[in-house]
């Protein structure tokens, strides 16, 4: 959760907290965030416990982690091809034409 935080970072942030908060009440206010982390951490489990029940067998072992946006565009640009989850494409490739050749009709596209 703190991959980015460094010592002096922290110690920034329990200089403010000392400023802010005073030696008084910033014990509490550290123990309250903490709480407050741990009940989001457990409502967000929760959640995801309920959606897999919901969705039922068949679904229960979807990673819902790959269903995240930044993920998905993750897994779209720069997935391989035999990977699951990567871009598929319908289209057929692309036919290199002549000089003097006109494309194919397609009645579907107009």
């Amino acid at each position: 959760m703190f991959n980015n935080l460094g010592w002096q970072e922290f110690l920034v942030l329990a200089i403010l907290g000392l400023v802010i908060f005073g030696p008084d009440r910033l014990p509490k206010a550290i123990a309250d965030v903490g709480k407050m982390l741990r009940q989001l951490r457990t409502m967000a489990r929760s959640a995801a416990d309920d959606l897999r029940t919901e969705l039922g067998p068949e679904l229960s072992d979807m990673n819902l982690r790959s269903l995240h946006p930044r993920r998905f565009v993750e897994d779209a640009l720069f997935g391989d091809d035999d990977t699951p989850g990567a871009s598929v494409s319908h289209q057929p490739a692309a036919a290199v034409l002549e000089a003097d050749e006109r494309p194919p009709y397609d009645p579907d596209a107009t």
